[in-house]
């Protein structure tokens, strides 16, 4: 389904923004009227996606905090795997800021096309909204009332109160954190529906906020796009160097031979796009080519598809970075810390999601811990196909990666079925 939709929404993006484009250059106050009403749709659609957002985030979350703790407990090695991931994931995050505000400060987006890409979401320009202190964000990490939180889409301190809830409900007895898992997981599979209904009318939400990029700028807007795609493309297969660096470092696999059994498996996730795909693949290259045992490929490769996600934070970050580029916004030290923080933790609970789903569940809360508008994302989410193939070929790649760094002889673990494991 959502890979016949990419293509849908993309060739929706290409006719929105001529057909924009072209009501533009005629001129004509009835065809322009009308071009109007059809944008208010793109905007009707818009919010029917963000009113899921709060609940599927917070929902998402605590899930994965617990179901992750639950993981680590099952033994030593898994214990391992749980601190390789995280601080891979950390190491990515940290990264994607760096490299996505290099990357703009050498090629900046050409003013006459930011200013048309804005335009096209409405004309909203927050570079003069003052950006609050260190004292000031400090006293927002934690919200005094969630529910306000939510209410306002607050997401950073919404976030630190899904973590600590998962947490705490790690805490107690087995029979009521089932419980917890399964009322949280009945109410984010309910978003999820809700967002699958929302998303099969995306061709005509995506044609018609397009429309108005096009019918305020002309095509004007294409090159940020363009610039866009490759920006967050180059930054997110940059991220897969980090899993051969550690494998060299690490010694316990040959550096040739991982860079062999990682190339077809990158091959299937080029054309499938799903990490689960090119599980079994990873377990054969792993055992075959690596020579990793099953207890160990059996534990680790499972887990590294249901909570790794090491370009995850690159890719996601790097979006947001653009969009405030765009706007002229310069995030401060507090917003970055609590962007990067965001990304990582929004990570692990988006994992399994579908590519559009995932896309928008965790571009959110990035985007509103940095003080940008989320109005351009529909728009992103056309083109998003391109750096999806990089973010799946790099995730493959640190899970292989992770199977390689943590094989130690005499690691006794419990083999899990792959077919079994979690998506």
């Amino acid at each position: 389904m959502f890979r016949s939709l990419a293509a849908r929404v993309l060739l929706a993006l290409v006719a929105g923004l001529a057909a924009g484009a072209a009501c533009h250059a005629i001129d004509n106050t009835e065809l322009i009227s009308a071009a109007g009403i059809v944008e208010a749709l793109g905007g009707l659609w818009l919010n029917l996606l963000r009113m899921t957002i709060v609940p599927l985030v917070f929902c998402l979350l605590v899930t994965g905090i617990v179901r992750v703790a639950d993981a680590a407990a099952t033994g030593r090695l898994a214990a391992r795997a749980i601190l390789l991931f995280s601080a891979g994931m950390l190491i990515a995050a940290v990264y994607g800021t760096l490299a996505t505000q290099g990357a703009l400060a050498l090629w900046p987006v050409d003013p006459t096309a930011a200013a048309a890409l804005r335009a096209g979401a409405g004309g909203v320009n927050l570079a003069d909204v003052p950006v609050p202190g260190l004292a000031d964000w400090l006293k927002t990490i934690a919200p005094s009332n969630p529910i306000q939180a939510a209410a306002e889409s607050a997401m950073l301190p919404l976030v630190v109160f899904g973590m600590f809830f998962g947490l705490a409900a790690t805490r107690l007895t087995a029979a009521r954190r089932t419980v917890i898992i399964e009322l949280f997981s009945a109410v984010a599979d309910t978003m999820i529906v809700i967002v699958r209904w929302v998303l099969w009318a995306a061709p005509l939400g995506v044609f018609a906020l397009s429309l108005g990029v096009g019918l305020r700028a002309g095509l004007s807007a294409v090159g940020a796009i363009a610039q866009y795609v490759v920006i967050v493309s180059l930054i997110t297969a940059s991220i897969a160097i980090l899993p051969y660096v550690v494998v060299a470092l690490r010694r316990g696999v040959s550096l040739s031979a991982f860079a062999r059994a990682a190339l077809p498996v990158q091959a299937l996730a080029f054309s499938t796009q799903s990490s689960l795909a090119c599980l079994p693949a990873m377990l054969e290259r792993a055992q075959d080519d690596l020579h990793i045992p099953p207890r160990v490929t059996g534990l680790v490769l499972p887990l590294a598809v249901a909570v790794f996600r090491l370009t995850g934070p690159v890719a996601n970050l790097g979006v947001a970075y653009f969009i405030a580029h765009l706007y002229g916004i310069q995030p401060g030290l507090p917003q970055m810390i609590g962007a990067i923080a965001v990304a990582f933790t929004i990570s692990v609970g988006s994992v399994g999601l579908p590519g559009q789903v995932s896309f928008l569940a965790s571009m959110v809360p990035i985007c509103i811990a940095l003080g940008v508008p989320i109005d351009l994302l529909p728009i992103l989410l056309a083109v998003e196909v391109i750096p999806d193939i990089f973010r799946t070929m790099g995730n493959v790649t640190g899970d292989l990666g992770a199977a390689a760094v943590l094989h130690r002889p005499g690691d006794d673990v419990e083999v899990i079925d792959p077919v079994s494991a979690p998506a």
